[in-house]
């Protein structure tokens, strides 16, 4: 038989008090850290006594409650102490963001109580972005699931995060909050951060107020940021660090500009270095020293003189009204080379020096090192052609010069090498007085003659018409080449103006006197067409002198005109021995002739015309004295008129003059005499 529990009612408060300690337990058990799926139940101080028959047994007795204390509570009771158990716990579903308080951390997990039935464990690397994390602080969380396989509650931080993370980046790029970052890695051109969960770019330039040059400096660092550009289309986020200093470092500048004078002498660091200067950081305010305020010499790089990082001394030497830009500059804390300049040096002397630039215009001597002069190209040879200097001198020759002028107070210097040599024009006169033969060496050519080198630094003048007696030249380059040796023979010296005019046909006689007596008008010479254009032909007659025939005077006695290379007979028809002038024609040979053969048949048709007018007068006058029966004289008549008709037209066609027109002439002739 089975026996009834019996519980003592005295003892039913007592039992409440129980069950509410047991509550409490477990929320506490739930509290700490969970290492178990369930929480084990701890048995009840106050033994259960049952009666049991261990024959037949009881089917409605309860083996889960063997052990433990049977309490009995009325239905009113137990609903009451389920809704205030259930009060406790937070009512949250799966795939919430909710609001947790960091209970425990350790170096691989934090522990995370929501409010619910047990607690949820998150990776420590999800916080790797505030290594300050502690327990206590509230974090935000998404919910998973409640309850996985093992009944373990699953959170996640980093997912919660992103969920929010646009409206939290929104939000302090509008209100400039000031945020916290983890750096990921290094990109092209800055650096990857973590903000909210998302990946947001920190470019180099906004990293701090200075160029960073290492960037590796900052991964796996946890850094203060403000977010400066959203791009919403392509989910991009720029933030800054710089910006946050920025507000600090403009009041430090203010401070600094205020008490900025010129002369004053700051400490500064190197920040930057160009080509054409370095940029000094003077504690939150920049400057610059241009390069040619680096050093009282010459420099080709500012990182001869200074290198980055650099701690240096620097004079503040000019600023604009506002004082944003400010130039520097560091030579001016040592003397001036040219103080030290030897005192004793004046104009004439001479002194050596090393090439430190050159230039087309000249070259630059350093003296001493920041005390340069200058050489001008014209005075480094006392030649007159063009040159650079280049042709002289080259960077780092050592050379000795000659001072030409010496301004201290301008600081200034002007030097000559030319001037080491005798001026070749001061006994120019000796050298090559007029008439005088020499070798000369062709350097250039202009539309009017030839400019000849007979030696460094004196030149002279072929003019054109002083090249050939014979040969027409247009150009100087159909004579000779540049760089070619040439005879020339002096005809003129000009010292005053440093001009030789020479000559080269001078070193043979001339020849004109000759073509004089040889080339004679309406001579006739073969010449050899050598050009022809519209206005006429050059033709080369022997002795290798050319004439000219106009147009007109090519025209071939066949037709056409003479053509380049063929050889003709050309008569001269003008020659002129001061402007070395022959002109000629080749067309008037031939029509002379027929003009001597024409002239020559009229003559003769005129004789046969008076010949024949002399035998019709014989005859007219035998007519008359004649009678009509003398049959013998009519018949002798008429034999001469048939003669002399026959002899007429004879003449006539030798002459070239009509038949007709002149029989009709003869027997007018006739008529009239007989009337």
């Amino acid at each position: 038989m089975n026996e009834e529990m019996n519980v003592n009612p005295e003892a039913q408060a007592e039992n409440v008090e129980q069950v509410t300690q047991a509550e409490q337990v477990e929320q506490t058990e739930q509290a700490e850290p969970a290492n178990a799926e369930q929480v084990e139940e701890k048995p009840a101080k106050t033994a259960v006594k049952v009666k049991s028959d261990a024959t037949t047994g009881n089917v409605d007795f309860d083996w889960d409650a063997v052990g433990k204390k049977k309490v009995t509570l009325n239905a009113d009771l137990t609903k009451s102490l389920e809704e205030a158990y259930e009060r406790t716990l937070s009512q949250i579903g799966d795939q919430e963001v909710v609001e947790g308080t960091v209970v425990a951390k350790n170096n691989r997990e934090v522990v995370i109580n929501i409010g619910f039935k047990s607690d949820g464990i998150v990776p420590v690397a999800e916080f790797r972005y505030n290594p300050e994390l502690k327990p206590g602080d509230k974090v935000e969380v998404y919910v998973e699931s409640k309850e996985d396989s093992h009944g373990q509650l699953l959170l996640s931080h980093k997912k919660a995060r992103i969920l929010k993370s646009w409206d939290r980046v929104n939000q302090a790029h509008e209100t400039q909050e000031i945020i916290t970052g983890y750096v990921k890695s290094r990109t092209k051109g800055g650096l990857i951060v973590d903000v909210f969960g998302l990946e947001a770019f920190l470019p180099g330039s906004q990293i701090d107020v200075k160029p960073i040059r290492d960037y590796d400096m900052y991964v796996d660092k946890t850094m203060e940021f403000k977010v400066v550009k959203i791009n919403h289309e392509y989910k991009n986020v720029v933030v800054s660090h710089k910006a946050l200093i920025e507000d600090e470092i403009e009041a430090q500048k203010s401070e600094i500009i205020a008490k900025l004078e010129k002369g004053q002498v700051l400490e500064g660091v190197v920040k930057n270095i160009t080509s054409y200067g370095v940029f000094i950081d003077l504690g939150g305010v920049d400057g610059l020293i241009h390069i040619t305020d680096l050093s009282w010499g010459r420099i080709s790089h500012p990182e001869e003189i200074v290198k980055l990082d650099d701690k240096i001394n620097v004079v503040i030497l000019d600023f604009d009204e506002g004082k944003k830009r400010i130039a520097l500059g560091l030579k001016q804390l040592t003397p001036h080379p040219w103080d030290s300049l030897d005192t004793n040096l004046n104009v004439g002397d001479k002194i050596n020096g090393k090439v430190v630039v050159i230039a087309d215009y000249g070259a630059f001597i350093e003296v001493i090192p920041g005390v340069e002069g200058l050489i001008h190209v014209s005075e480094m040879s006392w030649s007159q052609h063009l040159r650079t200097a280049q042709d002289f001198l080259k960077i780092g020759q050592e050379v000795e010069a000659v001072i030409l002028t010496l301004d201290r107070e301008e600081r200034k210097m002007s030097l000559g090498i030319k001037q080491l040599i005798p001026d070749p024009w001061a006994a120019i006169a000796e050298k090559y007085p007029v008439n005088s033969k020499h070798t000369a060496t062709v350097r250039n050519f202009t539309n009017f003659g030839i400019f000849v080198e007979l030696e460094e630094g004196v030149d002279g003048l072929i003019h054109i018409s002083d090249l050939s007696w014979s040969k027409k030249i247009k150009h100087p380059a159909e004579f000779t080449k540049v760089g070619e040796k040439i005879d020339v023979v002096v005809l003129e010296v000009d010292v005053e103006n440093r001009r030789l005019s020479l000559g080269h046909k001078q070193l043979e006689e001339n020849p004109w006197d000759v073509f004089e007596t040889v080339f004679t008008i309406d001579s006739i010479h073969k010449g050899t067409v050598l050009s022809a254009n519209d206005k006429g032909a050059v033709v080369v007659l022997p002795y290798g002198v050319e004439a000219f025939a106009p147009m007109r005077h090519i025209q071939k006695e066949e037709g056409g005109t003479a053509k380049p290379d063929e050889v003709l007979d050309f008569k001269v028809i003008e020659f002129n021995k001061d402007s070395k002038k022959i002109i000629v024609s080749h067309t008037n040979i031939f029509k002379e002739e027929q003009a001597s053969e024409r002239a020559k048949a009229d003559g003769e048709a005129k004789a046969a015309e008076n010949e024949q007018k002399q035998v019709m007068r014989k005859l007219n006058e035998g007519v008359e004295k004649s009678t009509l029966g003398d049959i013998e004289a009519l018949s002798n008549l008429k034999n001469a008129m048939t003669k002399a008709e026959t002899e007429v037209e004879a003449k006539v066609e030798a002459a070239g003059e009509p038949a007709p027109e002149l029989e009709a002439k003869i027997e007018a002739e006739e008529t009239e005499k007989s009337e």
